[in-house]
């Protein structure tokens, strides 16, 4: 008796997860700050020491009612984009002549990898004496911490660029220019947009620390005052507020890498 073969389907076809609803993920959060509020109205959680959901929510709706909130906001923002900024110009840039030459991986990569284990506290004295005391530092520390995730993973994305593509490029006879914009930005693109994630992340973490230095406005500032008084509502006021634009940023860039890299899709894609 003859048996029939039956073609082996696809092993992403066979393991595909099935999708759940986006709201399905707000059920966790939820239940947690119901248990936070419970601990909270029972007694078994003090005030002093974490205010309660309902009271964070009354103080956020006072700070942006009478504005104070708004203006810390506006104020760690243009620290976040200017440090951003630069750090992405240096972090890319630094990316490229050391991806593009071995000259250049000597030169910039044994330096850049002794910095990236450097920690931010342990900067900041170094970048008062060099800077002061007023928002260089602030904008230093950030671009700093923007730098390094995106040097390292445009670097490595670089260096992951199919060689089958340059020898092409060759054939082509592409300037060096042309070989950069059409092969080796194109290639690089989706490590890039991974160091993109990793670089804002880090962003706002530097902003915190950055904020330490004799800040006199900005969400920083906002957390430091209300430690003082030991208003721990503000001070979760404000852990929200970074929260939130840290997850705001990158649905930003996850939106950007859905549709700058449609043509790559993945195993949950699917």
């Amino acid at each position: 008796m003859s048996s029939v073969a039956v073609p082996a389907r696809p092993i992403a076809g066979r393991l595909r997860l099935p999708r759940a609803s986006a709201w399905t993920r707000l059920i966790s959060p939820l239940v947690l700050v119901a248990i936070w509020q419970v601990a909270s109205s029972t007694g078994l959680l003090s005030e002093r020491l974490l205010a309660s959901p309902v009271t964070v929510l009354h103080t956020a709706v006072d700070l942006i009612q009478d504005g104070t909130l708004t203006s810390a906001l506006t104020v760690s923002l243009q620290r976040a984009a200017l440090g951003f900024l630069i750090g992405a110009v240096f972090g890319i840039g630094l990316a490229l002549v050391a991806g593009l030459s071995r000259v250049g991986e000597h030169i910039v990569d044994p330096i850049l990898q002794m910095l990236r284990t450097l920690p931010f506290y342990g900067l900041i004295p170094l970048f008062i004496l060099w800077f002061g005391i007023g928002e260089l530092p602030k904008i230093v520390l950030v671009a700093f911490g923007v730098a390094i995730p995106l040097y390292l993973n445009t670097f490595a994305g670089i260096r992951d660029v199919d060689q089958k593509l340059a020898e092409l490029a060759r054939v082509q006879r592409l300037g060096w220019f042309a070989l950069v914009r059409h092969i080796v930005l194109p290639g690089a693109l989706p490590q890039t947009l991974v160091g993109l994630r990793q670089s804002l992340g880090v962003a706002w973490l530097a902003l915190i620390v950055a904020e330490q230095i004799n800040a006199d406005a900005g969400l920083g500032y906002l957390i430091n005052n209300a430690r003082e008084f030991l208003r721990t509502d503000v001070i979760v006021v404000g852990l929200l507020v970074y929260s939130v634009l840290g997850l705001i940023t990158d649905a930003l860039v996850r939106l950007i890498e859905r549709r700058a890299l449609t043509w790559r899709r993945g195993f949950l894609a699917q």
